[in-house]
């Protein structure tokens, strides 16, 4: 099939754009998805009449799910791993393993996975404990896991030419998981998608990443009208040719869609790297995406979702025997749910359309625990404790209780579970699985105890269950917050209470709070310098440390002389292989010229940019800058470093703050990209606003 050609034409929604001759693996244009009179039109696409009155409404189940599974399958199971004498390659192999396309294309009439079974895969998932499950729709090398009216490119060019994605959306329903698409916005097969592999020769000529984009549009249209998934899990975002505004669009495209549907972070290119979280306030997406860890901390308010491997490969390597074990998967299952989030566990299917005998003993054994414990991880909140050696912590309201489930990992040597600060009133505590007795519980000053006995009813993780009076309430010191500890003119103070309950008193002198202290009502309004302690109190008495923040009222730094300055700053281009930003005065620049504004990034690799001039700020203030970057970048103003963000990393953005006098003030900022993705912008505010973009006319140079 990869030697037939047909001729295909492109169309846009602004009409005609191209007609060309394709391989096989073609694609045809967006048109194809819905065709006249066909069934599949806009009125069907959401599975709910109404769009969500919230997004808490929308994140309801997601949140209440806490567990899923990941199934990274296609062409890649074929080779399981091995090219040439190396067996080290994934689903990555196109790329790592340097295979041309056309060679590739060859896997093509090789797949059929005749034993792909959609319903044991679904069971599977359910009898796990699992409530969803996110599949490859597409995954980098482009090949679609179903039959798209857009490309041959696809399982319906394949021996198999069964609707998998159709099966096992059906197969979900019946047993009660939802279903839900990965879908890569980098392609390393489509003609259009830019950039090609470094290593690859395939020209470029008549390349339209526009045109890939309507595509891609196109393809997630045709998913969502389709298989109606629950999330649309998004990847590949980092590239240079991808961009923040076509992050936008296609989160856009996908609300209007179906207003149910989540998305996640992975459609915007503000993702700080691994560890999954967007490290932009101007970022879309439902919820981050961690990738092969977990946080140490949970984050009030923020929805994340950790994805693991069960070994060290996504998809399947035949070679890769470094399983996780049963335990590790419930330890981590558990920690993950003990800070607010998900966890999404993969499973790489074989050629042949089942799973590893080893992926499936996991999940056996995860779900003969979670068989007795679900309890503990669905529908639960994050620990209100920190970090505990003995295990983890999960909790759930009822009635006017609390439930908490204490999981042991390890039974202390004093035989008994401390719960450092518990402030409520224990009822009962025992066994949600295990021995039907009732377990001792004694106060220990400001601390609550639970008694253990010898021998815990589970190796791998005992659930215990301790019901207490009310909300939890946790005796932990406060936290102080401002934008900064210097202000110019007035700064808003807040207080941060990790403890639901507590009442907080202070002082503005030094002095340490006590039960006649002011008690703290809202945000304070300093205008001059203050020490500001306060401390935690519960039913009278004093129950936390005192915490103490002193803010200091500066003198801003003086305007210069601007006579004779001109619009714009001075911008030098230049050309080289960094890992971190270089001495830009000791190289020769590409070129230079006058920039309005910092950024856009060239989007271009092995670059770097060095912006200078005068900002001219409105009045005396303290100010507060965002410097965002893919790569690294650093920000000076007046000689002064005020943001460092340098080094190699994805779209991350970093703030810093400096006290200056209404006028200008010299500026600065470099910038390098090495390869991948690039961006590059500058926001400013006064301290305590949302840093804003800077207007036109802020910017000079002197001649």
């Amino acid at each position: 099939m990869a030697s037939e050609r047909r001729w295909v034409v492109w169309v846009a929604a602004a009409g005609l754009v191209a007609c060309r001759s394709e391989p096989e693996g073609t694609y045809r244009g967006p048109e194809a998805v819905v065709p006249p009179g066909s069934s599949v039109e806009k009125s069907g696409a959401s599975p709910k009449s109404a769009p969500p009155a919230s997004q808490d409404e929308r994140m309801a189940w997601w949140r209440e799910a806490r567990f899923g599974m990941f199934i990274h399958w296609g062409l890649y199971a074929i080779p399981a791993g091995k090219w040439g004498d190396r067996t080290g390659h994934g689903e990555w192999i196109r790329e790592t393993a340097h295979i041309p396309l056309e060679e590739y294309e060859r896997f093509l009439p090789q797949f059929n996975p005749v034993l792909f079974d959609a319903d044991a895969w679904a069971r599977m998932a359910a009898d796990a404990g699992m409530k969803y499950l996110v599949i490859t729709s597409k995954h980098h090398d482009g090949f679609a896991l179903y039959d798209s009216a857009l490309s041959d490119w696809d399982v319906g060019a394949t021996p198999f030419g069964r609707d998998i994605l159709g099966e096992l959306k059906a197969a979900c329903d019946r047993h009660g998981v939802r279903f839900a698409t990965y879908h890569s916005i980098m392609d390393w097969h489509h003609p259009d998608y830019l950039p090609r592999r470094g290593w690859e020769t395939r020209s470029t000529d008549g390349a339209d990443f526009e045109r890939f984009r309507e595509y891609l549009k196109a393809q997630v249209s045709e998913i969502t009208r389709r298989y109606k998934p629950a999330v649309m899990w998004f990847d590949g975002e980092w590239e240079s040719t991808w961009s923040h505004e076509y992050g936008v669009e296609l989160f856009k495209l996908c609300r209007e869609l179906d207003p149910w549907m989540l998305v996640n972070n992975r459609v915007d290119v503000h993702r700080g790297g691994m560890a999954g979280f967007s490290q932009s306030d101007e970022a879309v997406g439902d919820f981050g995406t961690p990738e092969q860890e977990i946080p140490a901390t949970g984050m009030a308010g923020v929805d994340w979702e950790t994805c693991m491997t069960m070994n060290d490969h996504w998809g399947f390597n035949a070679a890769d025997t470094n399983w996780k074990s049963s335990r590790d998967c419930i330890r981590m299952l558990v920690d993950v749910a003990s800070k607010g989030g998900n966890y999404l566990l993969n499973v790489g299917p074989r050629a042949d359309g089942t799973f590893p005998p080893e992926a499936i003993e996991r999940l056996a054994a995860i779900g003969a625990w979670m068989k007795k414990h679900a309890s503990a991880i669905h529908g639960t909140s994050a620990s209100p404790f920190e970090a505990l050696e003995w295990g983890r912590v999960t909790f759930k309201r009822e009635g006017d209780d609390t439930v908490l489930f204490l999981h042991v990992f390890e039974r202390p040597k004093s035989g008994e579970i401390v719960l450092p600060g518990l402030g409520n009133d224990p009822l009962a505590a025992g066994f949600l699985a295990g021995p039907r007795q009732l377990l001792g519980v004694r106060r220990k000053g400001a601390d609550l105890a639970v008694e253990l006995p010898a021998n815990l009813p589970d190796v791998d993780c005992t659930v215990v269950t301790l019901r207490v009076a009310g909300a939890p309430v946790v005796y932990r010191a406060p936290e102080i917050t401002a934008e900064a500890g210097e202000f110019v003119t007035k700064l808003a103070v807040g207080l941060k209470s990790a403890s639901n309950g507590l009442e907080l008193r202070y002082t503005l002198d030094g002095s340490e709070p006590g039960p006649a202290s002011t008690p703290w009502s809202g945000p304070l309004e300093l205008e001059t310098t203050t020490t500001l302690r306060v401390r935690g109190f519960h039913q009278g008495r004093g129950v936390t440390s005192a915490v103490e923040r002193t803010f200091t009222r500066v003198t801003p730094r003086p305007a210069v002389d601007a006579t004779g300055a001109q619009a714009g700053l001075r911008k030098q281009t230049y050309v080289g292989n960094w890992d971190a930003l270089p001495d830009f005065a000791t190289l020769e620049p590409r070129e230079t010229g006058i920039a309005s504004s910092v950024g856009p990034a060239p989007r271009e690799e092995h670059v770097g940019v060095r912006y200078s001039g005068l900002l001219t700020v409105p009045t005396d203030e303290l100010y507060v800058f965002a410097l965002a970057s893919d790569d690294g970048s650093r920000l000076w103003i007046d000689g002064e470093l005020v943001v460092d963000n340098d080094g190699l990393h994805g779209t991350v953005e970093k703030r810093g703050t400096i006290a200056l006098a209404a006028g200008a003030h010299a500026l600065r900022v470099e910038w390098i990209n090495k390869t991948g993705g690039a961006e590059l912008s500058l926001r400013m505010s006064p301290v305590g606003k949302s840093p804003a973009p800077l207007p036109e006319g802020v910017f000079s140079h002197l001649p």
